[in-house]
């Protein structure tokens, strides 16, 4: 799919309030490439205090009480965690359904969709070990499983890298609104 074409349909489909009551917001960060919209992952620093040690994810984090709503959330902790300026550059394209964790499932967090019109850099903080941009395309065919305590769940595998539970359902739920991803029963 022509990445104007996914750009375009993104920012018809999605929601462009973000009036919900979720404690965490996480961006699916896009930008064009020659090949195609690419989304960019981070992988979260070994550590036996996160629920989240080790694994692939979006950036973002809790609503603080500071926060005026959760997009000022997403804003705050994308430039804590990897340096990038949502404010400078990017475009707001709406929301996705809020998700909740496999993990805690408590936990309800809003996936802001943002396109990256200026490149940045990217300076990750110690809750972060590594960063990957990964093409809309390749993320389509790369659908598998992975075992985590004993069970398996569904996940898109990438060479070394896995992108399963909360992450996984933001991906699918993304590749969906794209008609890339068959919908699960």
């Amino acid at each position: 799919m022509d990445a104007k074409v996914i750009i375009d349909h993104l920012a018809k489909t999605l929601k462009s309030t973000c009036s919900v009551n979720a404690k965490a917001a996480v961006v699916a960060l896009l930008k064009e490439s020659d090949s195609g919209v690419q989304v960019l992952f981070v992988k979260r620093a070994e550590n036996p205090n996160d629920t989240w040690s080790g694994q692939t994810a979006l950036p973002g984090g809790k609503r603080d009480s500071n926060d005026k709503d959760l997009q000022a959330t997403a804003v705050r902790e994308t430039l804590e965690e990897t340096g990038i300026n949502l404010l400078d550059g990017c475009r707001f394209l709406g929301t996705m359904e809020p998700v909740r964790s496999i993990q805690k499932p408590d936990m309800k967090i809003l996936p802001f969709v943002i396109l990256q019109e200026k490149e940045q850099a990217i300076n990750l903080n110690e809750e972060l070990s590594e960063y990957f941009w990964m093409p809309i395309a390749e993320l389509v065919h790369s659908k598998g499983n992975v075992k985590f305590n004993l069970k398996e769940y569904p996940a898109y595998l990438i060479e070394n890298k896995s992108i399963w539970g909360l992450t996984y359902n933001i991906v699918h739920n993304l590749l969906a609104l794209l008609n890339v991803e068959p919908k699960e029963n």
